[in-house]
């Protein structure tokens, strides 16, 4: 196998192939210079003599040097050349790197493949990166060549058609995570909208009625009191778009009928919301263990208890207070580590390990339960205090009481769901039923003829 450039990918890639056992020769401008960069067992030579000795050929250089190798031509004539460039921006030119190589180079057979693998899974093997190579070309034959390298390397080749789609190939190593601009845009409008809502009640508010300076709870109190809004109002998003098919299964009495694009994009996203549902409450978490560290909190204590010795009071206790407090903690530690499961096993890694019915059980089952769980420490949270009028400022009701809403309607309709009559009924829509449907019946006369007929599946 030859390879013609001197790059980090093109020795990442020589490493690689001369690992699985492939004679590599390397093409290289100043041979004598490059040849240390290159493992021992692999030939570096100039370019020519690299082209001779080889018919499958991975060009590793960039787009604009596809031109120096024009002196190449008629040597290069019958070989089959692996274009392995990316591009800088998405649709930076009207053809893709490999259609213009094919351009320069008619008489050659061009594969686009090996652009969305690192230098890094190259030298490190397949089992620390990604597995699956792209593979596009309009002969068929060297595209099963090329997969033929790719597995012999411990990849996974993919069959991605006709050279038209090496632009959408090239495109896909330089889009930054397409999947989480809406859940990411989603959790940060929903931090704002809680932390404003926050800062007024607990900065605001003193400042305005009591002239007092609470400034110095935005880097730590406000920004804790808004993240376990955030992670708890994602993790019931989670599994609103659940109840809102459900509920469109039922309505329509049919699992034929498309869901809105909406709706379709939300169940799409749902395990990117709740990965950073999980990452918001483990920062809540964190947060939460650095509260008494701060230097206002020993300030604090330090005047409570001088109030109270002030007051002669021997006995603080609150036994109340201390089962709230308790259970408050413990209900938001099983609430996290439920989270945490469900994050692991979201990975690729470990969802491939699971069968269908363990990954259901684990993301469905146990995370309706995380749900249940976080909303009785919400509500431990909260206790009394929500029907206490202090805690109302400027007439808007604690952060808490607003989280609950949409939580509460999704454990309420799973409830609903969970019905046996209403069960049935969307479980016979999933395998197939739907009302209003009419099927043809053919039943015997008095005659001994057969009579033919038609009636609807709800009969």
């Amino acid at each position: 196998v030859g390879v013609l450039g001197s790059g980090d990918f093109a020795r990442s890639l020589a490493i690689r192939l001369v690992c699985s056992g492939f004679k590599v020769v390397v093409g290289s401008r100043n041979p004598k210079r490059k040849a240390g960069l290159f493992p021992s067992a692999a030939e570096v030579t100039f370019q020519a003599e690299a082209v001779k000795k080889t018919d499958v050929i991975f060009v590793a250089v960039f787009r604009e040097h596809y031109s120096t190798l024009c002196d190449l031509a008629d040597v290069l004539a019958g070989k089959i050349l692996v274009d392995v460039s990316n591009n800088t921006e998405i649709n930076h030119h009207k053809e893709s790197n490999a259609e213009y190589l094919a351009s320069l180079f008619p008489a050659c057979t061009v594969v686009k493949g090996f652009n969305v693998i690192s230098a890094w899974t190259l030298q490190s093997g397949a089992r620390d990166g990604n597995k699956q190579v792209l593979i596009c070309s309009n002969n068929q034959e060297a595209k099963r060549t090329v997969a033929e390298i790719a597995q012999v390397m411990g990849f996974t080749p993919v069959d991605m058609g006709c050279m038209s789609s090496a632009c959408e190939i090239e495109n896909i190593p330089l889009r930054l995570l397409p999947a989480w601009k809406i859940p990411i845009f989603l959790a940060l409008g929903l931090f704002l909208c809680f932390f404003t809502y926050n800062l007024i009640r607990q900065v605001i508010h003193p400042y305005i009625r009591e002239q007092k300076n609470k400034l110095y709870k935005i880097p730590i109190e406000v920004v804790n009191t808004t993240l376990p809004c955030v992670a708890y109002v994602m993790l019931s998003l989670v599994y609103l778009p659940g109840v809102l098919a459900a509920c469109s299964q039922l309505y329509y009495g049919t699992k034929y009928r498309r869901f809105p694009d909406w709706l379709d994009q939300w169940l799409q996203h749902r395990k990117q919301i709740g990965l950073l549902s999980f990452f918001c409450a483990a920062l809540h978490a964190v947060y939460s263990f650095c509260l008494p560290m701060r230097r206002s909190h020993r300030y604090q204590l330090i005047e409570t208890a001088v109030k109270q010795a002030l007051e002669k009071k021997m006995n603080v206790w609150v036994e109340e207070e201390v089962w709230r407090m308790e259970i408050y903690i413990s209900v938001g530690i099983i609430a996290l580590g439920l989270l945490s499961l469900l994050a692991i096993t979201s990975l690729p890694s470990i969802a491939n390990s699971l069968n269908w019915r363990e990954f259901s059980f684990i993301q469905s089952t146990l995370g309706f339960i995380a749900l249940v769980i976080s909303t009785l420490h919400t509500l431990t949270y909260g206790w009394s205090r929500a029907f206490d009028e202090n805690q109302y400022k400027f007439y808007l009701p604690p952060t808490y009481t607003l989280t609950l809403l949409v939580p509460c309607t999704v454990i309420l309709a799973k409830v609903i769901f969970s019905l046996p009559c209403i069960q049935q009924r969307l479980l016979r829509i999933r395998r197939g039923w739907e009302k209003g449907r009419y099927v043809k019946f053919v039943l015997p006369s008095a005659t001994g003829e057969y009579s033919s007929g038609e009636t609807s599946s709800n009969v």
